[in-house]
């Protein structure tokens, strides 16, 4: 919040305070209502501790002439414990919560993030760690404790993605993974779980659906953005696969992005994951025959040895996640 938007809000604030105040006034014996609030106020366990705490700073006067302020301050919730989320919450400028000062000759009231609100953009900004291209954000929430471990294979590449995560510093060169297995068993969940340890080690991570990757770029040859687009997978601190081999293979595709992206990230020594429904061989079968029936298996083998420098295969085998949760 802008210190400009912030004031306008306490200004708010204070004014609705104010008019509180002056419907007192209106309805008569307002010297017996304001002895009440006036009690209200200085028996309050937040303003008696401040009071307290600044007893060499304080006066009577300064008291008084800060009642409107102290009775601001009594009015909203602190700590979150009126509030059962960000969303609900009552306080006047929501996400914040006040905060008594010394300003001036009086007591006034500073507005700061609350608990609630501190989260929630901890969250974001973990969030813009992670850059999601061609694929819906919100199918990688996953954390590392949420992975399924129901068999050995699993168990496997859930250690050895922690191992990652522990060893990798955003300077070092690791090795990624090559997860593969059957469709549904959790691949894209565990990316999205490595996305998010790095992110809470504010290190950035980009996520491709190569299927949507390669119409992407076929579209950018049109708009003359490809390069650009080139660059920005080639460089990025860490790149994520996701379903590589589900594309329909033609040669351009192979040639022309995979592979420089590939090669780029082999010189350079920059981390990279994938996940694929087939093994390193089927991979290569997969990418030795182009749409148009030719084949180019020196071609298919060059992407694999790329991949193999890059990440070390893992199989993730078990039952099918995406059906036990429709299911449950």
């Amino acid at each position: 919040m802008t210190d400009t938007g912030q004031r306008k809000r306490e200004v708010d604030a204070v004014k609705k305070i104010g008019d509180t105040l002056n419907r007192f006034n209106e309805r008569g014996d307002f010297q017996q209502r304001f002895e009440r609030i006036k009690n209200e106020i200085l028996s309050d366990q937040d303003v008696r501790a401040f009071i307290e705490k600044h007893k060499n700073e304080i006066t009577r006067s300064m008291v008084d002439r800060s009642l409107g302020k102290l009775y601001e301050f009594i009015s909203q919730s602190k700590g979150c414990k009126d509030c059962s989320s960000l969303a609900q919450c009552k306080n006047i400028i929501p996400g914040y919560e006040p905060e008594l000062v010394i300003k001036a000759n009086g007591i006034d009231v500073h507005y700061v993030p609350c608990p609630l609100k501190m989260k929630e953009d901890e969250r974001k900004r973990v969030e813009g760690l992670i850059r999601c291209l061609y694929m819906p954000k919100e199918s990688l929430h996953g954390e590392m404790g949420d992975v399924y471990i129901d068999t050995p294979n699993r168990l496997k590449a859930i250690k050895k993605a922690e191992q990652f995560l522990i060893a990798y510093d955003g300077t070092n060169f690791q090795k990624g993974l090559y997860l593969y297995g059957p469709f549904g068993t959790g691949k894209t969940f565990l990316l999205g779980a490595i996305a998010n340890g790095l992110a809470e080690k504010n290190i950035q991570s980009f996520i491709v659906y190569v299927p949507e990757l390669i119409r992407e770029m076929k579209q950018s040859i049109n708009d003359q953005t490809m390069r650009e687009k080139l660059e920005l997978l080639k460089n990025a601190p860490v790149l994520m696969f996701d379903d590589i081999g589900a594309e329909m293979v033609s040669s351009w595709a192979r040639d022309e992005v995979l592979g420089p992206i590939l090669q780029h990230r082999m010189i350079e020594r920059r981390p990279t994951f994938f996940t694929s429904n087939f093994n390193l061989a089927e991979l290569e079968h997969h990418l030795a025959y182009t749409q148009r029936g030719e084949e180019e298996k020196v071609k298919a083998a060059r992407i694999i040895e790329r991949i193999q420098f890059l990440a070390e295969p893992v199989m993730i085998d078990g039952s099918n996640k995406r059906l036990k949760d429709s299911t449950n």
